[in-house]
């Protein structure tokens, strides 16, 4: 296998959080995002979405989107489970993660690619340029400030974002609080569950990832 990457992106960045977890190292090839290098003829073969991550397998099959190249190294890598092991462990890690996505990454993705100058014309990732529209970049910061703090008020109640064990969902969780930072949004000072969960988070080893 290889891993198609973007060093600062965030999005690779769950994957490669979720491998460290998983004691894996696999080869990387990185694609410069800056220098638009997801658009060129020889990577749209590799992955007509354009985007990064994607997992290529021994024979050839490419998986795209960072949960589902995490799904494909949970099923051949099942230790430690961070998926979940029973029916309902796995639908609440999955119902968290999918919170985290939506209401928490995509909603940062929306405000720093309507804002930056530098994504003009690049409002959205993949193939198609859509233009930038400034009220969405508002709305995404008023979405990640709620975000942040649904997940204070989740923290301040179990010790990790689906529960009792660490799993997928706090991977998601917390590249999407870094990841906030690029729009200059952070966790309030009373946000303390949040801050504790955080400096938790940043002692793994998989942090560095």
């Amino acid at each position: 296998m290889k891993l198609y990457d973007f060093a600062p992106a965030p999005s690779p960045r769950r994957v490669r959080i979720f491998l460290a977890e998983k004691g894996l190292t696999i080869p990387t090839v990185q694609v410069d995002l800056r220098a638009g290098e997801q658009m060129r003829p020889e990577f749209a073969k590799i992955n007509p979405w354009r985007t990064v991550p994607a997992l290529e397998l021994d024979d050839g099959t490419v998986i795209s989107e960072a949960s589902a190249c995490c799904r494909y190294i949970e099923e051949i890598h099942p230790e430690p489970a961070l998926l979940g092991r029973t029916p309902k462990e796995k639908a609440v890690i999955a119902m968290w993660d999918h919170h985290c996505e939506v209401e928490g990454f995509l909603a940062g993705a929306e405000a720093l690619r309507n804002e930056v100058k530098g994504m003009s014309g690049r409002a959205l990732p993949g193939p198609v340029g859509y233009e930038q529209i400034p009220a969405l970049a508002e709305r995404g910061r008023a979405r990640v400030r709620h975000f942040l703090t649904e997940l204070d008020e989740r923290l301040a109640a179990v010790p990790y974002v689906a529960g009792e064990a660490f799993s997928i969902a706090d991977i998601t969780a917390f590249v999407v609080v870094e990841f906030a930072g690029w729009v200059k949004l952070a966790p309030a000072e009373e946000a303390v569950a949040l801050r504790r969960w955080l400096d938790g988070m940043r002692a793994r080893p998989s942090a560095k990832a």
